[in-house]
């Protein structure tokens, strides 16, 4: 692809010098801060900072002086704590789709609902998206943020939009058919469920469709899960990050060239501390992510600690794109299981499964007591051809994972192989992992 052929929405804010996205930022930073200031939440945080005035702000880096804010803390704030306008300014609220108990809420405005569409068509374009593409967004809509606020955004870009929501995957298969859908988003899990449909379908084939590109989120997935979604449905697979706290999808996304998500770093800023010290750990280090948005007037959130394990990339990507690029998340500080006073992600068993010939496309991970003891065990389904093979291969499998996995993670796991289709298929955000400890 020549530079050229490039795509962008706004190629002045997207190749600016970092002396322009800096002083963008130290704008949108101080309009934060006097929105912060509008709330009973900030105003008191700020004031315990020493922070009365947006003029408290000199330069970018004066982010520190900022109290962080932590889910929790919107627990707390709900309904209206941190709200910066008016109600009658409010025009929709979405809430975060893993809450449990009391919701976490945001509030938007109509700007702020432009702007967050404006956002997410500036990402389907570096992606690739044109205004002739037919997107077919298989994400649930309502209170998630991935439903409604992608649907705006591809048609803000000009496409046509399909908003058939989660599930009914027969009639996902039709409308692909039908209406030639070009590009889809939903969940990595889905699309290998949209695979395994297709196979067994005796009316619809990958022949029918038109399908170039999928956009996944809302779970995360390793390299080699991407690479398994491209090879069975034969398209360009993108990786997307968001949550509800932000906006939704659409904060960091990858371009055409694939090297990393591009965070929009005229509407985010973007640190990664080290999770224990909330200091900034070294250039290309992988700690937690921490979010500060810049462009919302309804509901101002600033130093938001997101639990998301990454690093930034060093060096420029080929679009010629100055914003930073974040690598691929490799778990959460809060999903992060503790077995046997050993840290294991579930990314990492992930990783192993996924690169293991035989191996499908399902699998779930059990934590339990044995004793006093932690016992790990990883289901796993294996291929149908697997399946139909001698025991003494199936035992050579099994092997082979606890070897891989144990060596990766220093913990020895239990290896369950199941029959194809005997585990649980989620046509929303996959749950991988239970954990079944007794709480002390």
């Amino acid at each position: 692809m020549t530079k050229a052929e490039i795509p962008f929405r706004d190629i002045a804010i997207e190749t600016a010098s970092r002396e322009t996205i800096a002083r963008i930022q130290l704008e949108g930073l101080r309009r934060q801060v006097a929105q912060g200031l509008k709330t009973d939440f900030y105003r008191k945080r700020f004031a315990e900072c020493g922070i009365s005035s947006p003029e408290d702000i000199g330069t970018p880096d004066d982010i520190r002086k900022l109290p962080f804010t932590t889910k929790g803390d919107l627990r707390d704030a709900y309904p209206f704590g941190l709200l910066a306008v008016p109600k009658s300014e409010v025009v929709r609220i979405h809430a975060s789709s893993g809450t449990t108990g009391t919701p976490t809420v945001i509030y938007l405005t109509q700007k702020d609902l432009d702007r967050a569409s404006d956002t997410m068509a500036r990402s389907l374009m570096a992606a690739g998206g044109t205004k002739d593409d037919v997107i077919q967004n298989m994400m649930t809509y309502g209170l998630f943020t991935g439903g409604l606020c992608f649907h705006y955004g591809a048609e803000l870009m000009g496409a046509m939009v399909i908003p058939t929501s989660a599930g009914n995957t027969l009639r996902q298969l039709r409308f692909m058919k039908d209406f030639g859908t070009t590009m889809i988003h939903a969940t990595p899990s889905y699309l290998l469920h949209l695979h395994a449909a297709i196979e067994e379908s005796e009316e619809i084939s990958r022949g029918d469709l038109r399908l170039r590109k999928a956009i996944t989120g809302a779970e995360p997935h390793s390299e080699e899960l991407r690479r398994k979604i491209e090879g069975k449905l034969g398209i360009e697979v993108y990786n997307c990050y968001g949550m509800s706290e932000m906006n939704g999808p659409g904060l960091a996304f990858e371009c055409v060239f694939r090297s990393g998500m591009h965070v929009w770093e005229d509407r985010f800023i973007a640190e990664i501390l080290d999770p224990d010290t909330l200091e900034p750990v070294p250039e290309g280090g992988t700690g937690e992510l921490v979010l500060t948005i810049l462009c919302r007037d309804a509901m101002p959130l600033i130093r938001y600690r997101t639990r998301d394990l990454t690093r930034f990339i060093v060096g420029e990507c080929e679009c010629g794109r100055t914003h930073r690029r974040l690598a691929r998340f490799t778990g959460r500080t809060d999903d992060m299981l503790i077995i046997n006073g050993v840290n294991v992600f579930p990314s990492q068993i992930e990783e192993v499964l996924l690169r293991t010939n035989g191996v499908g496309a399902n699998y779930f991970i059990v934590v339990e007591k044995e004793g006093v003891l932690d016992r790990l065990t990883v289901q796993v389904e294996i291929t149908p051809e697997t399946f139909a093979d001698d025991a003494r291969v199936i035992n050579a499998l099994r092997d082979r994972l606890k070897a891989e996995m144990s060596a990766l993670i220093t913990i020895n796991p239990a290896i369950e192989i199941r029959e194809p289709g005997s585990l649980p298929v989620s046509e929303g955000k996959a749950k991988r992992v239970e954990d079944r400890r007794p709480r002390e």
